[in-house]
């Protein structure tokens, strides 16, 4: 009979001291946090323009007028290509916004953003593609008579938005970077 006492106060006991007010919270999910070191400036110039770059990057010609700006680190690039105008600009800008709309397919969103700079005589659009597509970022910009540069971002990864989101951002503003400092040559 004792033990059986025991037993039932010994279970009653264990009840009583494991109700306690605590609060259990799960913890959070940790995020990885990435930074980016902020590069200085370098010029790339070509005969047709000059822009400043992020000295961070490798930028190399890559064909006919085309350009590649690489991002080791990030495992990913920007790639440029230049076009003389010759009374096409409509189907140069047509065909830009095609291949950035092009993404919507497995794009969450694309925003598009114009760009104007009447004084250097820079008119365009950056796209910031939102979601599991190929390319994070697109551009043009034009002198509208002679001069068309595009431009796109892509890393050498299979495309997860959310992980890649603080290299594409980074990529972005370096994108701003090249179309804010870039000077059409006569």
């Amino acid at each position: 009979m004792k033990s059986k006492s025991f037993v039932t106060f010994l279970v009653v006991f264990l009840l009583i001291i494991s109700c306690k007010d605590e609060q259990v919270l799960p913890k959070p999910k940790a995020k990885m946090r990435l930074e980016y070191p902020q590069g200085k400036l370098a010029d790339l110039e070509t005969e047709n323009f000059r822009f400043k770059y992020n000295q961070l990057a490798n930028a190399e010609p890559n064909g006919d007028q085309a350009y590649t700006i690489s991002y080791p680190e990030m495992k990913g690039a920007i790639f440029l290509s230049y076009k003389k105008i010759n009374g096409n600009l409509s189907q140069l800008i047509n065909d830009s916004k095609r291949l950035s709309y092009e993404h919507a397919v497995k794009a969450d969103n694309i925003v598009e953003q114009p760009y104007v700079n009447p004084d250097e005589k820079i008119y365009g659009a950056l796209f910031e593609v939102q979601g599991n597509a190929a390319s994070q970022s697109q551009f043009f910009v034009t002198d509208s008579t002679e001069h068309f540069l595009t431009g796109s971002v892509y890393f050498y990864t299979k495309p997860n938005y959310d992980s890649i989101l603080p290299a594409a951002s980074y990529l972005q503003n370096d994108i701003r970077g090249i179309i804010e400092t870039l000077r059409w040559k006569k």
